[in-house]
């Protein structure tokens, strides 16, 4: 059996790193990529321990091209022919209106979560195209389908990771490259801790009351996505917990 290729940015925690152990035990060899080396060594010595694939990574900031370039063009001819991309890398940075917005956060949050998405498509897409196969999993989230009260840029960066996904479909379609887009709800990882700069306690508070998603649960759904067959395309998923509705009315616990 020919042996399959995933590669995951922002693998190093959270949503990421379940995505890349789900594919590992499905058989994937995976391309681990952000950041955190130190974390991401250690993934790989994980995966290769637990399932029997082979693991790589790639230390680079996605937000930076010269940096993804040289790791995509760095890889090895037997891990070059990429099946599966899953644009993972992203966060939220912040809570504020938008009149008192703060610019460093506004521009990590467009520069990882557009712009790194589409640098790495930019450098794996060709791969795909000219095989004529592959399929693109693009991580956006329930604030790419409605906004909230101060998620101002971050909605913003995620609708349009939305219309890229569609655009993207469109694309591709004549090369036979499927594009997934699946979007959390609220998923306890370290995205909270994250956007509220390290404050535990705040990022605690965002989930107290129901029981939100777990990282298992999306990287189910992206496993789910890659193992249609070859006529199917899962396009589009929204994943949310049973309490909550939309992006902010939820049923926590009195």
């Amino acid at each position: 059996m020919m042996e399959k290729i995933a590669l995951i940015t922002g693998a190093s925690s959270g949503l990421g790193k379940s995505i890349a152990c789900k594919l590992a035990k499905d058989g994937y060899n995976v391309i681990i990529t952000g950041r955190r080396q130190e974390r991401l060594v250690e993934l790989e010595k994980e995966i290769e321990t637990h399932y029997d694939v082979k693991a790589l990574s790639l230390i680079f900031d996605v937000r930076l091209y010269s940096e993804v370039e040289a790791a995509i063009n760095s890889l090895p001819d037997k891990w070059r022919n990429i099946d599966v991309l899953v644009n993972n890398a992203g966060l939220a940075v912040g809570l504020n209106p938008i009149q008192e917005g703060v610019i460093d956060d506004w521009e990590r949050m467009i520069d990882t979560n557009i712009k790194g998405l589409l640098y790495i498509t930019r450098l794996v897409s060709p791969i795909m195209v000219g095989r004529r196969s592959g399929h693109i999993i693009n991580i956006g989230s329930i604030a790419g389908k409605e906004v909230y009260p101060n998620g101002n840029v971050y909605c913003a960066t995620k609708h349009a990771v939305d219309a890229l996904s569609k655009a993207m479909r469109i694309d591709l379609l004549p090369y036979g490259v499927k594009v997934t887009q699946i979007c959390p709800g609220a998923v306890e990882t370290e995205f909270s801790l994250v956007r509220f700069n390290g404050d535990e306690q705040r990022a605690n508070q965002v989930y107290e009351g129901f029981k939100p998603l777990i990282a298992d649960d999306i990287a189910n759904a992206v496993l789910y996505a890659v193992s249609q067959p070859a006529h199917v395309d899962v396009q589009d998923v929204l994943v949310m917990p049973s309490a909550q509705a939309n992006s902010s009315i939820f049923n926590k616990a009195k």
